[in-house]
């Protein structure tokens, strides 16, 4: 199976449990490769946001604090980075804050800009990943290199009894490999 039918898979999967709800930019109208990933998506399901990525992270936040678990998605890594307050001082620590009465599991997905065909330039294209993983204390950070590890990783990311979140990493330039 390809890449992005892993996802879509993946996806569908997800979209099967009643708290699942999707969220971000071209999620519900097309605009990033991550959308192409969601067209299955009963359109009930999703939540179409503008461009305020901080924004989105504390709305994931507050719906998984409501009894959602929301799939949030960032169609570019770099664009990951405008919510790191949300992510790294806000749901990240959220467990340490409340002195574990709180708990949110949020599904992140975002993924390394595409290279290939279009080159989108080093601040569409950039690589976080050990970044986060430094500065992440709770939230679990997953790379998708293969194929094989997709749906593994997110089926984990949902059936998780400890409530804790999932940030996903995916290859844009494996989004069109046959």
């Amino acid at each position: 199976m390809s890449y992005r039918k892993e996802l879509i898979r993946s996806m569908k999967y997800l979209s099967k449990d009643k708290k699942v709800i999707f969220l971000g930019q071209s999620v519900k109208f097309s605009g990033n490769a991550i959308f192409n990933t969601l067209k299955e998506i009963n359109n009930k399901k999703k939540i179409e946001l503008p461009v305020f990525e901080d924004t989105q992270m504390g709305i994931s936040t507050g719906l998984a604090l409501n009894g959602f678990i929301p799939v949030t998605c960032y169609p570019r890594f770099d664009f990951l980075i405008l919510a790191l307050n949300q992510l790294v001082n806000h749901l990240d620590k959220l467990d340490k804050m409340s002195s574990k009465q709180l708990k949110a599991k949020v599904i992140i997905r975002t993924s390394i800009g595409s290279k290939k065909p279009l080159d989108g330039g080093p601040q569409h294209t950039q690589d976080h990943t050990q970044a986060l993983k430094k500065m992440l204390t709770s939230v679990e950070v997953i790379k998708l290199k293969k194929t094989n590890e997709i749906f593994k990783a997110y089926k984990k990311a949902l059936n998780r009894k400890d409530n804790k979140s999932t940030l996903l990493i995916e290859y844009g330039d494996y989004y069109n490999k046959p």
